[in-house]
C-alpha cells in the first residue's frame, strides 16, 4: 500500500525538484567522512554494494522494547525477515533478545544458522507448505495459521507429545484483504482445537495494510476479545500479534509538505508522473507508534489485566537508518527540458536495487555524491546500465550539490528496509550486490566485512 504524498502539477517554474534531505544517523556521517573508507570498499566490491550496520537494528530493538516496558506491557518483538535477507540481522535479532518472522523454509534454515531459536521464530504466511509447517512445529516455532484446511494439515502433521503452537489469523471487517479468516471460519477452528491434541491455541493475530496506529488498536481490542472467549472454551490463549506496518521517518517535515505542494511532471525525467508515494516522514515512527497503540482505548490496561502478551512483526521499522545503496557513477549526458539543461547520470547497478519501483513507484530521499566538493546545484536524473529505458534509479531531478563526473559515488540512505533485495535480480548477468558489514573498531574507526562472512 503507498499513501500519497503528493498531487502532480504542471508548472515548470524550475525542472530541479525540491530536495528530500534524508536524515542521517552518526554511523552514516562517520562513513561519509571517512577520506578512504567507501572508495576502498567499492574498488574492493568492483561494483555497486549495499552497507549494513547492525548496531542500528539493536538500537531499534531496544527502542520497541523501551516502549513496551514503559506501559508496563510484556511484548515480544519478531523481525519481519522479508524486509531484508541480511545474516546480520538475523544474527542483531539473535543477540539481542527478538524473534523472526518467516514464511518460507528458506527464511527459517537462515534464522535458525544465526543463533534464532526455534522458540522464537513465528511462521506466518498464506497456506503454508506441508514441509514448512512440519518444520516449524518440530522447532516450536509459533505458527499464523491462515485458513481451516492449513490448520487440517498442521493437526496432521504434528504430535500430541509436542503440540504445534497456532495463533488463528483473523479478518478484519471490512477488509478486502486475502489474508486471515472470517468470524464463522474462526468459530469453526476453535471446534478443530477441541477434537485435536496435537494443536494449542495460543492467541489471535491480523494482517493489516497501512500505517494507522487507532486501526490497528482497534483490532487489538478486537483480539483481546478473542482471547478471552477462547480461555472460556478451555483454550490457553494469552497472545495477539498486530503484524508490521510501523512507519519510517526518512525526511523532514518541511521537505515532504514541500514536494507534495510543488511536484508536477516537470521534476521528473521525460515528463514521468506517479500516482502515489510512500510516506516518507512520519510523525510518531517505529516504537513511537507503538507506543501510540498501547496508548490508545486501555490496550495497554486490558493487556495487562489478562495476562496477554502483544507480540509485533516490524520489518522496516526495524531496519530504520542500518544502511544504505552504494553506486559508482560510469556516464553522463546533458539533457534539456522546457529549455533547462540537466544531468542524465548512468550508474553501475540497476533498479532493482531500489525496489519502490516494485509498486510503480519512487525512492524519493536523495542519494548524497560522494566525495563531498564545492560546485553548482546541478539537477539531476539517474539510470542504470541496463538496455531499458524505463530501468531508472531516480526519475526526478534530484538537486545535486554538484556535476557528478564519472568515478563518483551515488549513495542512497536508508535503503535497508525493502530497498535492498526485495527485487534483486541478475539481470543482463549483472552480479547481484553484495552486501558489507560495518563493524565499530576502537578510535571511532570502522572495520568491514562481507554479510555471513
Amino acid at each position: 500500500m503507498r499513501d500519497s504524498l503528493s498531487t502532480v502539477h504542471d508548472a515548470p517554474e524550475s525542472i530541479s525538484a525540491t530536495p528530500m534531505p534524508a536524515h542521517l544517523d552518526p554511523w552514516e556521517r562517520r562513513l561519509l567522512d571517512d577520506p578512504n573508507l567507501l572508495a576502498d570498499i567499492a574498488f574492493s566490491m568492483g561494483g555497486p554494494f549495499h552497507v549494513m550496520y547492525p548496531a542500528r537494528v539493536a538500537q531499534n530493538i531496544r527502542e520497541f522494547r523501551a516502549a513496551f516496558e514503559r506501559a508496563g506491557v510484556q511484548g515480544t518483538i519478531y523481525y519481519g525477515k522479508k524486509a531484508n535477507k541480511a545474516a546480520c540481522v538475523a544474527r542483531a535479532c539473535a543477540e539481542h533478545g527478538a524473534g523472526v518472522d518467516v514464511a518460507s523454509i528458506g527464511e527459517l534454515t537462515a534464522a535458525l544458522a544465526q543463533g534464532v531459536r526455534g522458540g522464537e521464530l513465528m511462521v506466518t504466511g498464506p497456506a503454508k507448505s506441508d514441509e514448512l509447517l512440519w518444520l516449524a512445529a518440530r522447532h516450536d516455532a509459533l505458527i499464523a495459521v491462515d485458513d481451516l484446511g492449513e490448520l487440517d494439515r498442521l493437526a496432521a502433521s504434528a504430535s500430541p507429545a509436542m503440540p504445534a503452537r497456532v495463533l488463528l489469523r483473523v479478518l478484519p471487517a471490512a477488509s478486502a484483504s486475502r489474508f486471515g479468516m472470517t468470524g464463522d471460519e474462526i468459530g469453526n477452528a476453535l471446534a478443530v482445537f477441541g477434537a485435536r491434541a496435537s494443536i494449542r491455541l495460543e492467541g489471535f493475530s491480523f494482517h493489516l495494510s497501512g500505517y494507522d496506529a487507532v486501526a490497528r488498536a482497534e483490532l487489538a481490542g478486537e483480539l483481546i476479545a478473542r482471547c478471552l472467549h477462547a480461555r472460556t472454551l478451555g483454550h490457553p490463549a494469552a497472545t495477539v500479534s498486530i503484524g508490521g506496518g510501523f512507519g519510517v521517518d526518512y525526511v523532514p517535515a518541511e521537505a515532504a509538505a514541500a514536494f507534495g505542494e510543488r511536484v508536477g511532471r516537470h521534476w521528473f525525467h521525460s515528463g514521468k508522473s506517479f500516482d502515489s508515494y510512500y510516506p516518507y516522514h512520519f510523525a510518531a515512527p517505529g516504537a513511537a507508534m507503538l507506543a501510540q497503540i498501547l496508548d490508545h482505548d486501555d490496550i495497554a490496561r486490558r493487556l495487562r489485566d489478562n495476562g496477554i502478551r502483544l507480540a509485533i512483526e516490524p520489518g522496516r521499522a526495524l531496519l530504520a537508518h542500518a544502511g544504505c545503496t552504494v553506486f559508482r557513477v560510469q556516464g553522463s549526458k546533458t539533457r534539456h527540458a522546457h529549455g533547462r539543461p540537466y544531468r542524465l547520470l548512468t550508474v553501475d547497478g540497476t533498479s532493482l536495487s531500489l525496489s519502490e519501483q516494485w509498486f510503480d513507484s519512487e525512492y524519493l530521499p536523495d542519494p548524497l555524491l560522494w566525495p563531498a566538493r564545492p560546485g553548482t546545484p546541478t539537477p539531476t536524473s539517474v539510470g542504470a546500465a541496463t538496455c531499458l529505458d524505463s530501468d531508472m534509479l531516480s526519475w526526478r531531478r534530484v538537486p545535486l550539490p554538484r556535476p557528478a563526473e564519472v568515478g563518483d559515488l551515488l549513495i542512497y540512505p536508508n535503503t535497508a528496509g525493502y530497498q535492498m533485495d526485495s527485487n534483486e535480480s541478475a539481470f543482463h548477468e549483472l552480479p547481484i550486490p553484495p552486501k558489507v558489514v560495518l563493524h565499530d573498531a576502537p578510535n571511532a574507526r570502522f572495520r568491514w566485512t562481507r554479510d555471513g562472512s
